[in-house]
């Protein structure tokens, strides 16, 4: 679905000020992709990793977290192969996988259109890596309509540190003349790692059990079936409390 572009000149006194995405598992329906990707770099060195396992335990790892974390679980030496070359060659078969399949969550374009009706800035701060992000959001609609992305290439430390969401706050400030707070930031994530970086940075969450059942996500400040569900007015309540 492509979106109309939105152009608002009104000024935005609204206490909402910026809505933070998470992409895998909340834009994009991108996880079991990986999950393939991951699995395919890992048949060269007899290592399968089984669904259960890599939601429970990889999850919000960046690609480079994930590999090293298998690494030290399996025992592995890789045959020698870098970290950096495993990454490369995970990220060849991603988006050969990608490309096969429809992976935008149902409801993301008409809430990034309210969201841009409202005047709220939108950012999206994911562990991916930018090249996986631009492949999913080509032919989406959706790539003018963030004024911020943060990926796992300009983080130290992946999630839950809240690293990559203070630095989103940090470039949308740097990118517009409203001051926004953290307390003006809604983040919409799907895992407990996400959840507890955003908290961390002082936001307030919105968690989607679109990875993961209610019950684990209960750190958030609200918990929804799908974004269809999210109304401007919930995310502006929130911020107001």
């Amino acid at each position: 679905m492509v979106l109309s572009q939105v152009r608002c000149h009104r000024r935005n006194n609204s206490v909402l000020k910026a809505a933070i995405f998470d992409f895998d598992g909340v834009i994009s329906d991108s996880e079991p992709c990986h999950f393939a990707a991951t699995n395919k770099v890992l048949a060269d060195f007899g290592i399968q990793l089984n669904e259960e396992e890599y939601y429970a335990e990889y999850l919000g790892f960046t690609d480079y977290e994930l590999f090293e974390a298998v690494k030290e679980r399996r025992k592995t030496d890789y045959k020698g192969a870098s970290i950096e070359e495993l990454i490369a060659k995970k990220a060849v078969f991603f988006e050969e996988i990608i490309r096969q399949n429809e992976h935008l969550i149902e409801g993301i374009p008409e809430l990034i259109e309210k969201l841009k009706n409202s005047e709220v800035k939108i950012a999206i701060y994911s562990g991916a890596l930018p090249a996986d992000i631009k492949i999913m959001l080509e032919d989406s609609g959706l790539s003018d309509y963030f004024d911020v992305i943060v990926t796992a290439d300009d983080v130290a430390k992946g999630k839950p540190d809240p690293e990559g969401y203070l630095l989103a706050l940090e470039k949308l400030n740097g990118s517009s003349d409203v001051v926004i707070s953290a307390k003006q930031c809604v983040v919409i994530e799907d895992s407990h790692w996400g959840i507890v970086a955003a908290k961390k940075a002082g936001m307030k969450v919105v968690a989607v059990t679109n990875s993961y059942p209610a019950g684990e996500l209960k750190e958030a400040d609200i918990i929804v079936d799908s974004v269809k569900h999210l109304k401007t007015g919930d995310l502006q309540k929130l911020c107001s409390d």
